[in-house]
């Protein structure tokens, strides 16, 4: 059967507004691509950009590091030596502190601001931790230390650092209580460091606080994405 006039021209009104339809939405997706395209980009820019800050300032720490160990390395090395086993029961009873070296710089009180560099030992005279670097033979960074009284030192350190010279070497026996009482610490993975009750022995050098340096922030934009 022949269609109307009126029948075809409805035909081709419909057949028009469906390839409009058609091409605006290929249009749209087109776009949407290109802008999820864009922001990927400024994404990957962004990236690279504190990639680029991060390698900066991990080489600005590391010559600060090297700077301060060629200074103080031949004087606090030495007292590696030093090294030992220990009794657990004679040294877990008081605070006690001994001065090798008294450093002639600020004396330190609550309120101080200094670096330390320290070797920390237990018992059978093994080395827990120590800012002497084996494989280099440099020091690390110190620890800096915004002032005994807010930091988050144990409190033998709190107590057994206070009156000492920048500068000067000093060796603490920390008791138990003092230290990690009766939990102790263990590692990431459940294991045991610091057995419970254990007396604790450092070698500490307090120096002054080194310049800071600021790490880069971390972009807002690669926490919440671009174009979100």
């Amino acid at each position: 059967m022949a269609t109307t006039k009126s029948q075809r021209l409805g035909i081709m009104i419909i057949l028009i507004v469906t390839v409009v339809g058609t091409i605006g939405s290929f249009a749209a997706l087109i776009l949407t691509t290109k802008n999820q395209s864009d922001d990927a980009a400024r994404l990957q820019k962004v990236q690279s950009d504190y990639q680029a800050k991060v390698k900066v300032y991990q080489a600005q720490k590391a010559a600060q590091a090297d700077e301060l160990s060629a200074k103080y390395y031949p004087t606090f090395s030495q007292f590696g030596s030093r090294v030992a086993a220990y009794d657990i029961e004679s040294n877990n009873k008081t605070l006690q502190t001994q001065d090798l070296i008294v450093g002639d710089g600020e004396e330190v009180t609550d309120t101080t601001k200094f670096a330390a560099y320290y070797i920390l030992w237990l018992p059978r005279g093994t080395i827990q931790e120590q800012s002497i670097d084996p494989a280099s033979g440099k020091l690390k960074s110190p620890l800096a230390i915004d002032g005994l009284a807010t930091s988050s030192l144990i409190q033998g350190w709190k107590e057994g650092m206070k009156g000492m010279r920048l500068g000067g070497v000093r060796e603490l026996t920390i008791p138990s209580d003092k230290g990690y009482k009766e939990q102790g610490t263990k590692d990431q993975q459940g294991n045991e460091v610091i057995p419970p009750n254990t007396p604790l022995k450092f070698i500490v050098m307090a120096i002054p606080a080194a310049a800071e340096i600021a790490p880069p922030t971390y972009p807002m934009e690669l926490f919440q994405g671009l174009g979100q």
